[in-house]
C-alpha cells in the first residue's frame, strides 16, 4: 500500500504535459472569459464571447475603418459583421487559432485598442461548438470553419463583391455554458455603451439600430431621469478623456467607467483618480473642506479615457491597473485630476446656476449625514452586539482580498464573482439552504417574518429597524457600496402570496436605499422548481406547468407528481441541485425609462384605484387560464 501511494505522487518526465492552445482554454475557461454562467448575469461567459468579437470591430472603427457593425442572434447562433479592413487573407486561420498571433502587439497599428494581445477570438473559437470566420478584402474572401477550436475546413480564396471587413459566426458550446440563454436587456445595454463611446458608430442588432451623437451625455441622459437630477448634466471632453456628471435625488453613488471603449465594471485606477479629482476640484471651487461622502453622495457620473498599452487586472478587462496614460507620460491621477481642476472649475464659473444647485445638494447630504451620525453609531453598536449572539447570518469562508497580486489576484477576482448571499424567510427554508450550500462561496441570511414596507421613509429606518440594520451589516454596505461582501444577492422566498410579498418588500428596500445594487446587476430572484415528477427510473424537476406537462409525457405511466408549496419542503439533498452550478436565478433589472419612485409609489404606496383595477384585471386573466380546458 505504501509503495502504491508513493507511485501515485511520482513527479518525473511523464508528469509533464503540453496542452494544445484550445485544450488549455477549454480546461481553464475562467482565465480567459471569467465566470461561465447561464446568461442570467451581465458578465456571464456568453456575453464575454460576443464582446470579444465585437471588440475587434470596435478597434477597426477606432482606427478609422468601418462605421457600421451588424449583429444577429437567432436560435443560439451569433453573427457579427464589420466593415473594417478585414483580416489579411493569408492569416485568417492563424489570427483565430494561434495564441500570440495578432496585430495588437504592434502599437502603431492599434494604438489604443480594446482587445488585448489577440487572445479573445481564440477563446471564442475554442469555446464554441461551431465557429466560422470570413475575411473580405479587396475583392477577395477567405473562410475557415472550426469546431471547439479545431480546424474542420479551410476554404480557398475566391472573388467577392462584398465590402471589406470580417464576419464571425459562432455557437457557444452548451457543454461549457449549460442551460444558457441570452437576455436582450444585457446586450441592449452593451450595444448602447459601444455607441456612447464611439459617437457616430452604427450598430444594427436584430433589426434595431443603435447610434449616439453626444457620447457620454447621451449615456447619462438614458441612465438618469430628467425629473430626478438636481442640475443639467455637465459634459466635458478633452484629448483622450470625456466625462459626464450630475447629482440625483436618490441615495448612493453611481459610476460608469470606460477604458478604450471597454466598460470597466469594477473600476480601477481611472475611476479612483476621477473620484479623488472631483472631490479636490469641488473643495477648491467652493473653498470649503466638504466631506468626500457629501460631495459624491447621489452622484451619477461617467468617465471614459483612452490609454496606450493599458494594463488590466484580468483577461476580462473589468478593472484597470495602469498607473500612467502613456508610456513615459502623465500618471492617471495627475492626468484626470488636472483635467477636472481646469475644465470642471471653468464650467462651474461659467454656469453659476449649476454651481449653486450642486452646492445645495452637497449641503443637503452634509445635513442628512450629521442627523444620521448619532443613530448610526447606536445602530452599529447594536449590530455588533447582536452579531455575537444571533444566527441570522451563516457566512461563507471566502472573502475578497484586495492586497492579492499576480495569478492569485486573477483567481481571487474570479472567485469573488461566485460569492452569493441568499436572503430567505423562516427556519425551515434557511435550514435547507444552509445544509446544501457551498460553504466556500455561499452565505445565508435569515429574515424574521416580513420586513417593513420602507417606501417613503428616510434612511433613518435602515438604522432604526433591527432587521434592515443587520442586513446592511451582513452585506457590508453601511459605509460604502463598493465594500459589498457578496457579488450576488439572491432573494429566496416561497412561490406563494406571502413569499411574493416578502420579495416585494426586499426589492423596495434595495430600490429605496441602495438602488446602485440593482442598477449594477447584483440583485436576483431565486427560481426553485414548483413540481417534482418521477418514476422508478428518473426524476425531473419542473419550474412551471409547461415543463411539468413535458415531464409527464416523457415519463408516462402515471408518474408521481409532487407540488412544492415552500422552500422548506425541499430536502437539502434536492436543494443542492438548485443552488449549484446550474442554479436558475432571474436578475432584478431596471429599464432605462424606469422611474424608481414612480414604480415604488404604484406597487408599494397607498392602495390606489389604479392599482386595484390592475390587480382585479390580472386576477381575471389568471382565473380564465385556470378554467381553460
Amino acid at each position: 500500500m505504501a509503495e502504491e501511494k508513493k507511485n501515485l505522487f511520482n513527479y518525473d518526465e511523464d508528469s509533464i504535459r503540453t496542452l494544445d492552445w484550445q485544450e488549455h482554454i477549454r480546461l481553464r475557461p475562467g482565465m480567459y472569459i471569467g465566470k461561465l454562467g447561464d446568461g442570467s448575469s451581465p458578465d456571464d461567459g456568453i456575453y464575454v464571447l460576443l464582446k470579444e468579437v465585437i471588440d475587434n470591430c470596435i478597434d477597426e472603427h477606432t482606427m478609422g475603418y468601418g462605421k457600421q457593425i451588424d449583429v444577429t442572434i437567432e436560435k443560439g447562433v451569433a453573427t457579427v459583421r464589420d466593415y473594417g479592413r478585414g483580416i489579411p487573407l493569408g492569416k485568417v486561420v492563424d489570427v483565430v487559432s494561434k495564441i500570440n498571433t495578432g496585430a495588437k502587439y504592434d502599437s502603431n497599428v492599434f494604438q489604443k485598442s480594446v482587445g488585448l494581445n489577440g487572445v479573445g477570438t481564440k477563446a471564442v473559437n475554442a469555446l464554441s461548438n461551431y465557429f466560422k470566420v470570413t475575411a473580405f478584402r479587396d475583392g477577395k474572401q477567405k473562410t475557415a470553419e472550426f469546431e471547439k477550436g479545431i480546424l474542420k475546413k479551410e476554404y480557398k480564396e475566391e472573388k467577392t463583391t462584398e465590402s471589406n471587413g470580417t464576419e464571425v459566426q459562432f455557437i457557444p458550446d452548451d457543454t461549457v455554458f449549460k442551460n444558457y440563454h441570452y437576455i436582450h436587456e444585457y446586450m441592449d445595454n452593451q450595444f448602447w455603451n459601444y455607441c456612447y463611446l464611439n459617437a457616430g458608430l452604427i450598430i444594427n442588432f436584430n433589426g434595431k439600430k443603435y447610434v449616439s451623437k453626444n457620447g457620454l451625455l447621451d449615456l447619462l441622459q438614458r441612465k438618469t431621469n430628467a425629473d430626478e437630477i438636481r442640475y443639467p448634466i455637465i459634459h466635458l471632453s478633452g484629448e483622450d478623456i470625456e466625462v459626464a456628471i450630475t447629482h440625483e435625488n436618490q441615495y448612493g453613488e453611481e459610476y460608469y467607467s470606460f477604458v478604450n471603449g471597454q466598460f470597466t465594471t469594477q473600476g480601477g485606477t481611472h475611476l479612483a483618480a476621477f473620484k479623488e479629482g472631483f472631490v479636490k476640484t469641488i473643495r477648491d471651487f467652493y473653498k470649503k473642506d466638504y466631506d468626500a461622502s457629501d460631495i459624491r453622495g447621489s452622484i451619477s457620473a461617467a468617465i471614459s479615457v483612452r490609454v496606450q498599452e493599458p494594463v488590466f487586472e484580468s483577461q476580462t478587462k473589468t478593472k484597470l491597473g495602469s498607473t500612467v496614460v502613456y508610456p513615459d507620460g502623465p500618471t492617471m491621477k495627475n492626468f484626470i485630476g488636472e483635467f477636472l481642476g481646469r475644465d470642471l472649475e471653468l464650467f462651474l464659473h461659467k454656469n453659476p446656476s449649476v454651481a449653486d444647485a450642486l452646492k445645495k445638494r452637497i449641503e443637503q447630504n452634509e445635513k442628512e449625514r450629521k442627523e444620521l451620525a448619532g443613530i448610526k453609531k447606536l445602530a452599529n453598536e447594536r449590530a455588533k452586539k447582536a452579531n455575537l449572539h444571533n444566527k441570522k447570518l451563516r457566512d461563507c469562508r471566502f472573502h475578497y482580498n484586495d492586497e492579492a497580486t499576480g495569478k492569485d489576484k486573477d483567481a481571487i477576482l474570479e472567485k469573488q464573482k461566485e460569492t452569493t448571499i441568499f436572503i430567505t424567510e423562516g427556519d425551515s427554508a434557511s435550514g435547507s439552504i444552509t445544509k446544501s450550500r457551498n460553504v466556500e462561496t455561499q452565505a445565508v441570511f435569515s429574515l424574521r417574518g416580513k420586513p417593513l414596507n420602507c417606501f417613503g421613509l428616510t434612511k433613518k429606518v435602515v438604522y432604526e429597524n433591527e432587521e434592515f440594520n443587520l442586513l446592511q451589516h451582513a452585506l457590508n454596505i453601511e459605509d460604502n457600496y463598493e465594500d459589498l461582501r457578496y457579488n450576488n444577492i439572491v432573494i429566496a422566498t416561497d412561490a406563494d402570496v406571502d413569499g411574493m410579498h416578502i420579495r416585494l418588500l426586499l426589492m423596495t428596500f434595495f430600490l429605496q436605499f441602495f438602488p446602485d445594487l440593482v442598477k449594477n446587476g447584483h440583485v436576483y430572484i431565486l427560481e426553485t422548481p414548483l413540481f417534482r415528477v418521477r418514476n422508478k427510473q428518473e426524476t425531473i424537476y419542473c419550474y412551471d406547468e409547461t415543463e411539468k406537462q413535458a415531464a409527464v409525457k416523457k415519463l408516462g405511466s402515471k408518474p408521481e407528481i409532487t407540488r412544492f408549496k415552500g422552500l422548506g419542503e425541499i430536502s437539502p439533498d434536492e436543494f443542492a441541485r438548485f443552488i449549484g452550478p446550474e442554479m436558475r436565478k432571474q436578475p432584478v433589472m431596471l429599464l432605462p425609462e424606469t422611474h424608481i419612485q414612480q414604480v415604488l409609489e404604484y406597487y408599494m404606496g397607498k392602495n390606489t384605484q389604479e392599482r386595484q383595477e390592475f390587480i382585479i384585471g390580472n386576477l381575471r386573466v389568471e382565473l380564465d387560464l385556470v378554467d381553460a380546458p
